[in-house]
C-alpha cells in the first residue's frame, strides 16, 4: 500500500492518495517542513505512483515502477544542490528536458530537493516553466523553509506542509530501520523530530558524554582543560548547532541548582547567533568557552554566600 512504509504525517498520506485516486494532479508542488522528517520519501513515493501505468498506483510491477525502483526511469529526475546551492545551469537543463515527451509513462516528474538553496538566478530560470508547464509535467520542490523563495515561485506551487516527527514516530524509525535501541531521552529533545539529527547524535554518543563531563561540572573545572578539549569537541563544524543545543540542555537541567545557568544558556544562544552570522568559528568558540567558564567560576561561589 502506498506510503505504508513511511512513518508520520498521516494527513498528508491521505491528501496525496486522494490526488492520485482522483487524478487531480497539479503541475507543481512545494513540500515544506523541517529537514529529515520524510519529505523526500513522500515525494519519491508520490512520483512513483504518478508515473505508474497501471490502474492500481503504484503497482510495483509495470515497467515504469520497476525502472523507478532500479533508479532507471527516464521520466523521473531528482535535482540536488551542488557545492551548497542549486545553480542556474541545473535549472536550465531541467527547463530544456521538460519539453521532451515522456518515454515510459504518461507523465514526467521532477523533484528539486533542498530547493530553498536555489540561487535567485535559478529561481528566475525555473519561473517560466512553472508559469507555462507542459501538461504532462509535475515538479515537486522540497524545502525546509519557504522564505527564501521568490513570491512568484511560491504563488505557482501547491503547498503541502509537513509536521515534524513525534518522539514515538522517531523512536520507531530508529529502532526498526536503523536498529538503534535504548536511545537516551536527551537525543529526542535535541533531534526535534529529525531522523538525521537523531542518528548523528546516537552515532556520536561517546562524544556527547564528554560534553556532560566538561560542561556539567563547570564550577569544578579548569579552563585549561576546557580549552584543550576544544579541538576534539568542536571538530565538526557541521554539527555545531547540535553540540550547542546539547550543552544548553545540560545548563537547563542545572538551573534548579543555580540560576546562574540561565545566563549560560543566553551565552549559548548568542554563540549560535554569531556563528549563523558567519563570525570566525575558532574565535567564537574560544569566546564561548571562556565566557561560560567565567560566568560560573566568577559568580558561582559568590551566589552561595
Amino acid at each position: 500500500m502506498i506510503f505504508s512504509d513511511i512513518v508520520g504525517n498521516e494527513k498528508n498520506k491521505e491528501l496525496l492518495k486522494n490526488i492520485i485516486n482522483t487524478n487531480n494532479i497539479a503541475h507543481s508542488y512545494m513540500f515544506i517542513g523541517k529537514d529529515s522528517i520524510g519529505k523526500l520519501l513522500f515525494a519519491k513515493e508520490f512520483a512513483k505512483a504518478l508515473l505508474c501505468v497501471s490502474p492500481k498506483k503504484p503497482c510495483n510491477e509495470c515497467k515504469s515502477c520497476i525502472q523507478f525502483d532500479t533508479y532507471n526511469n527516464p521520466d523521473f529526475t531528482i535535482i540536488e544542490p551542488e557545492s551548497g546551492s542549486i545553480k542556474i545551469d541545473q535549472i536550465r537543463e531541467l527547463t530544456k528536458k521538460v519539453y521532451e515527451k515522456p518515454v515510459v509513462a504518461s507523465r514526467k516528474v521532477y523533484i528539486i530537493n533542498d530547493s530553498n538553496y536555489m540561487t535567485t538566478e535559478a529561481q528566475n530560470s525555473l519561473l517560466k516553466t512553472l508559469e507555462e508547464p507542459p501538461e504532462y509535467v509535475t515538479i515537486i520542490l522540497i524545502a525546509s523553509e519557504e522564505n527564501q523563495f521568490l513570491p512568484t515561485i511560491k504563488s505557482r506551487c501547491t503547498k503541502i506542509s509537513f509536521n515534524k516527527l513525534t518522539n514515538l514516530e522517531l523512536k520507531k524509525i530508529l529502532e526498526e530501520k536503523y536498529n538503534h535501541l535504548n536511545i537516551p531521552e536527551i537525543i529526542f529533545k535535541i533531534a526535534d523530530g529529525s531522523v538525521k539529527k537523531a542518528i548523528n547524535l546516537k552515532d556520536n554518543e561517546n562524544d556527547y558524554k564528554k560534553l556532560d563531563k566538561l560542561f556539567g561540572n563547570l564550577e569544578n573545572s579548569d579552563i585549561i582543560d576546557l580549552m584543550q578539549a576544544k579541538e576534539e569537541i568542536f571538530k565538526n563544524k557541521e554539527e555545531i548547532d547540535d553540540i550547542l543545543s546539547y550543552i544548553n540542555l545540560i545548563f537547563f537541567n542545572k538551573i534548579k541548582l543555580n540560576n546562574i545557568y540561565i545566563e549560560c544558556m543566553k551565552i549559548v544562544e548568542d554563540t549560535k547567533d554569531r556563528l549563523n552570522k558567519n563570525n570566525n568559528f575558532d574565535m567564537t568558540i574560544d569566546n564561548f568557552i571562556m565566557t561560560v567558564w567565567e560566568e560560573i567560576n566568577g559568580k558561582y561561589y559568590r551566589s552561595k554566600i
